[in-house]
């Protein structure tokens, strides 16, 4: 899979995913790294077939009125350590990996659970 990492999130996932075999990019690696626009964010996963990994909010209001990015994976955990985080990709990559096969894909994990939509 291939995956973007937004601004907020921890290149130490980065590593980890990058070292389970995944393409993996942090938004810090984009030309205007972390002054890139949530637009050009959306543009770059989308052209790319990125999955955009975010804490943001707004990337699930632009996905739930306008379908971009096509894919995202939403944190909702607030402040977690770095361990915490691989922790719960450890936990849940494998389960939502199939939802991510699909075209339009939002996948919210939280503590205690994983909510996914998946628009017609």
């Amino acid at each position: 899979m291939n995956f973007l990492c937004d601004v907020h999130l921890s290149f130490r996932l980065v590593k980890y995913l990058s070292q389970r075999g995944h393409d993996v990019v942090h938004v810090n690696h984009l030309p205007e790294k972390w002054f890139t626009s949530d637009v050009q964010i959306c543009d770059y996963a989308d052209k790319n077939n990125f999955i955009l990994i975010t804490k943001d909010a707004d990337f699930r209001n632009s996905f739930m009125l306008k379908k971009t990015p096509h894919k995202v994976i939403r944190i909702t955990l607030g402040n977690i350590s770095h361990l915490d985080l691989i922790n719960l990709f450890e936990n849940h990559l494998e389960i939502v990996a199939k939802y991510l096969e699909n075209q339009f894909c939002y996948i919210e994990i939280n503590k205690h659970d994983v909510l996914v939509i998946m628009p017609e």
